[in-house]
């Protein structure tokens, strides 16, 4: 097996007093898209940075492409694209120009630089915007654009921080389908994403952390299948004189929860416990049977509890 693309072993990173990674480990294996899940303030960002060799690790191993990170942090980082999570694409040229100008610093000359910036124009499908200004670009196409400038130096690892925040759904699919074929092409991806769906649209394998400690890892099936019931039951905005039979069924439940606006059960066998839930004079439309998903997982590990 070849070496992995990142490895972490007893990662920490320390800013004074404060500990934003707490001795991790994990590894990113060749053509995988490996994600890090996790409310704000978990690390994920901090990782990413050493990852880039934007920030030296505080202690623990850190190797990038079979080198150390940030002591080898120039040979790392011309092998490697990303995508950062802020717009920073240079208004005051075209869309051309900024890929062509980026190209620049991997000394790639204009006339390999050209053909190669209208390719991957026309592989993120702005192929007819070359001369705009940024600007004039929508949202959507700025991140588009943002992962075509990753790509001009051919990177092998491709990081992404949170590549599709604020986008439409039309637009998010796009950059998924793009991130797919990337993967297809053998490049590594590795993805930071508040959107559950995403990591389970584009992950592999992926972590879950939380105060800087890895919580859970695993495929999204198996992450589910392991943390959270196959099953689950939402009761929506259920009248006042119900509220003592719901609470009746939760030690028939896997697990429950009482939120402002519904219940949620957690079950194995969601077509009994849909049964007993409809027993209860409650309206058919409000009451709801789904699969666990990576969110039920999330949210059961880290707290529903807002984080800044």
């Amino acid at each position: 097996m070849p070496d992995p693309v990142v490895l972490a072993r007893a990662l920490f990173k320390s800013y004074g007093s404060f500990e934003a990674v707490k001795g991790i480990d994990f590894e990113v294996r060749h053509g995988e898209c490996f994600g890090f899940l996790g409310p704000n303030g978990a690390g994920k960002t901090t990782i990413m940075r050493m990852i880039s060799c934007s920030s030296p690790p505080s202690g623990g191993e850190l190797t990038v492409l079979a080198m150390r990170a940030w002591l080898d942090g120039r040979r790392i980082k011309r092998r490697m694209g990303v995508v950062p999570q802020e717009n920073n694409l240079d208004e005051e040229v075209t869309v051309l120009e900024n890929l062509m100008i980026y190209a620049r610093y991997f000394d790639i000359a204009p006339r390999v630089s050209r053909p190669r910036a209208e390719e991957f124009l026309r592989f993120v499908a702005l192929e007819d915007k070359g001369d705009w200004p940024i600007p004039r670009l929508s949202g959507g196409m700025k991140r588009r654009l943002l992962i075509a400038r990753a790509l001009m130096n051919e990177p092998e690892l491709l990081i992404l921080d949170e590549p599709t925040t604020g986008l439409d759904p039309q637009a998010r699919h796009l950059v998924w389908e793009k991130l797919r074929s990337l993967k297809r092409q053998g490049v590594t991806l590795l993805l930071t994403t508040h959107y559950m769906e995403e990591a389970s649209q584009l992950c592999d394998r992926l972590v879950i952390m939380h105060e800087g400690r890895i919580l859970v890892e695993g495929s999204p099936r198996e992450v589910i299948e392991r943390h959270t019931s196959p099953q689950v039951i939402e009761v929506f905005e259920p009248p006042r004189e119900l509220e003592e039979s719901l609470a009746a069924l939760e030690p028939v439940a896997d697990r429950a929860e009482r939120l402002a606006d519904r219940w949620l059960f957690y079950t194995t066998d969601g077509d009994a416990f849909l049964s007993k839930v409809r027993s209860l004079p409650v309206v058919p439309s409000t009451v709801w049977l789904r699969g666990g998903t990576l969110e039920d997982v999330f949210l059961a590990l880290t707290g529903r509890g807002l984080l800044e």
